[in-house]
């Protein structure tokens, strides 16, 4: 006969039950997803800074409940699918529809076949990570292949962003804004090594720096969110360009 499962505690587990913290990721998941469905909601009427704002916060819930599960010890396979759908929601489809309704509209046709490819690159992405979620690690330092769908939907909207901060009037460049958008689809497919922050190493000694420079950073954001938005997009794709190149360079 089995003997019975104890728990953390030495006590009798009941396996009917589960621990509250368990579920605590799964919420996080939720809630990010509640963001990038109401995001959409936003885009449709119009208030599209509130709409932009709430793919940010889902983007950054989207980090808390993988750390949180691991901390946790809450991982598991029901997280890991609710986690898959979620980002494709507010990843995929939420960004599509706002850059759609945002910049192309007066390019129904075309602008929507492209915008559709970034959507359906956001699924194949999302469904190749589910594939290979077993799979040992790429050799090397830790990296991701491809654009990560939350930095891929950031990265989208680049659009939105440089026209709410007053840079570029983009609702007047439809057909460039939809490339782009299609461009930004297939460098999540795309087999480009990107950036993880599970290989960032930071020296004792600059731990205080880095501190004070992501404080300075969260000011920005809130005082100047758009400015700091587009700035940040752009300093990832110019790293996107100099890895690409790194790596051409390499196989020479």
């Amino acid at each position: 006969m089995d003997e019975p499962r104890l728990d953390d505690d030495g006590e009798v587990a009941d396996r009917r039950s589960l621990p509250l913290v368990q579920l605590i990721p799964n919420l996080v998941t939720l809630l990010g997803l509640c963001a990038g469905l109401t995001s959409i909601r936003y885009a449709l009427d119009g208030w599209y800074q509130t709409a932009a704002a709430l793919i940010v916060l889902a983007a950054l819930m989207d980090g808390m409940d993988g750390l949180l599960a691991r901390k946790l010890n809450a991982s598991s396979h029901f997280g890991a699918e609710l986690d898959s759908l979620s980002d494709f929601v507010c990843f995929g489809v939420a960004p599509g529809i706002f850059v759609f309704h945002f910049v192309a509209q007066d390019w129904p046709g075309t602008g929507w076949l492209l915008v559709l490819v970034y959507v359906l690159c956001a699924c194949l992405r999302l469904a190749r990570f589910n594939v290979n979620r077993n799979a040992p690690p790429p050799p090397g330092r830790a990296h991701f292949i491809g654009v990560p769908a939350p930095a891929g939907a950031l990265l989208g909207l680049l659009p939105v962003y440089l026209s709410l901060s007053g840079w570029v009037q983009t609702e007047h460049w439809p057909v460039l804004s939809s490339l782009y958008m299609a461009a930004i689809g297939l460098l999540m497919i795309s087999r480009l090594p990107t950036p993880s922050p599970k290989a960032w190493r930071v020296p004792r000694k600059r731990a205080v720096l880095v501190l004070v420079g992501v404080a300075v950073f969260a000011g920005a954001l809130a005082t100047k969110p758009w400015t700091v938005l587009v700035l940040t997009d752009l300093a990832y794709l110019v790293v996107l360009a100099w890895g690409s190149w790194r790596d051409r360079r390499a196989l020479a």
